[in-house]
């Protein structure tokens, strides 16, 4: 059986692979998402103070590390027993606000419109973020300036662009300013407004476009606050493939309806339902449970969205205007929050004393979908246990499943057009996974030694050839 190797999967945040497996007949036999990193934080936190996870689990990743941030502040938030003031939760929103700007403008401009606004048939070497700056040097600019907001706004409260540390347990470290406030005000003003105006475009990029193609029927999670969007508050609600509601939780309850596995051809985890159903999280999930975003241009933008695809969308390409809609959203509800003078008032953190049980349990929203930060403590505070389901762990059987679609539809006689490989490409671009993030196995993991001839490595000299794998 011969084998196509996508490698690397490109724009995407880490390294990842698609192998396709073909029959004598050079038919698809099976393809499979390949994912071979391996980070370990859930193993190193062992032994750390839990104060301290706040700090070092946003190095997980440099592009949602904020994420990571708040869900982790708020397990340490149990485990002393302590509600931040009003001011803090408004904070740690705004610090969510930021990470979503950030993170959905780079997916959205950079790694998802070459596809659509260039054409995904192009070849490679103009379908990227240059060949976007040659065709729509405006739309490029405009992301860039939604970006550099987003690091403002994060480093403003968050007290660094990448990697912030100010969320702590009962609160976070230090106020904002009052001059620091106007700044971004009128910042967030100028993004507001560019993003009504990107929404005509984001609307239509999947005109003409196959929505079929990377199809996978799938139940979906996400949280709400009252049935609106939210980023951090609320219950997980756990709709069937149906659209109807099947469970509600939050804290441990995450335990009576997820499972991990995981699979021998990735060390990424997978994760589905207790029930045997396997789901989906992020835009597309978020936005099939809730009624309405809770902002004027969003709310105006879901109907459009829902009149086009129906209220309970599977098609997954859908993610990518899904997301748009969630990035208008978040820009909205950052000029709603720094409109406000009272997120500048000074009292910022409730203080903690002892450890108050053994146990917590973060759980977000994160720009990828929900995220669980699950940590167990002895009597000092010190790790004793660590479980992190991230977004992609989540999305990882609909990205397989996808892949393998797309793969029997477009590979002929045994070969892989390159504008046919990137169809492949765009349906695991769609979910944006985060791979960095995803990279916590589970199992034996299973390693391969490849003996590798030096004269494949002609700039090394004899006595430099290795014995790898790469």
């Amino acid at each position: 059986m011969s084998r196509i190797t996508i490698s690397p999967v490109t724009r995407i945040e880490g390294h990842a692979q698609v192998r396709i497996h073909l029959d004598e007949q050079g038919n698809v036999e099976n393809a499979h998402f390949n994912v071979v990193e391996l980070r370990g934080f859930e193993k190193f936190l062992i032994g750390s103070a839990v104060e301290e996870a706040p700090r070092i689990t946003p190095r997980i990743c440099g592009i949602c590390p904020t994420s990571h941030h708040i869900a982790s502040a708020k397990a340490c938030d149990q485990i002393y027993g302590v509600e931040p003031p009003e001011t803090a939760r408004r904070l740690r929103e705004l610090m969510m606000v930021g990470q979503y700007v950030h993170s959905h403008s780079l997916h959205f401009f950079m790694l998802a419109a070459p596809d659509f606004l260039i054409g995904h048939d192009v070849p490679a070497a103009e379908r990227n973020v240059l060949g976007l700056v040659k065709k729509a040097p405006e739309i490029a600019k405009s992301a860039i300036e939604i970006r550099k907001f987003g690091q403002r706004l994060t480093e403003a409260i968050g007290g660094k662009p990448i990697h912030p540390s100010t969320a702590i347990p009962g609160g976070v470290s230090h106020p904002l300013t009052e001059e620091k406030r106007q700044e971004l005000l009128a910042m967030a003003k100028n993004v507001q407004k560019i993003a009504s105006q990107g929404w005509e475009t984001a609307r239509t990029i999947l005109d003409g476009t196959d929505l079929d193609f990377g199809s996978v029927r799938t139940a979906f999670m996400g949280m709400s606050d009252n049935k609106a969007f939210s980023f951090s508050n609320g219950p997980v609600s756990i709709l069937g493939e149906d659209g109807n509601l099947a469970a509600t939780y939050s804290g441990e309850g995450y335990l009576d309806h997820i499972e991990e596995y995981s699979e021998d051809w990735s060390y990424l985890k997978f994760a589905r339902l207790k029930s045997g159903s396997y789901y989906r999280v992020g835009p597309l999930a978020r936005l099939n449970i809730v009624d309405r975003m809770g902002t004027d241009a969003a709310d105006a933008a879901l109907r459009e969205y829902r009149s086009a695809f129906g209220n309970v969308v599977q098609t997954t390409l859908a993610y990518n205007i899904a997301r748009y809609v969630e990035f208008l959203a978040a820009s909205e509800k950052a000029v709603e929050y720094l409109s406000n003078p009272d997120i500048t008032k000074t009292e910022t953190r409730t203080p903690v004393g002892q450890v108050q049980q053994h146990r917590g349990i973060g759980i977000i929203e994160a720009p990828r979908g929900t995220l669980i930060h699950d940590y167990t403590v002895d009597d000092r505070g010190f790790i004793q246990k660590c479980n992190l389901i991230v977004a992609t762990c989540q999305n990882n059987y609909a990205m397989d499943r996808g892949v393998e679609d797309v793969a029997r539809r477009v590979v002929r006689n045994g070969t892989l057009a390159d504008d046919a490989a990137n169809k492949i490409e765009m349906v695991v671009r769609a979910y944006d996974p985060c791979i960095s993030c995803a990279t916590h196995a589970i199992g034996r993991m299973p390693i391969a030694l490849e003996l590798v001839e030096k004269t494949q490595f002609y700039s090394l000299k004899k006595e430099d050839s290795r014995i790898g794998s790469y």
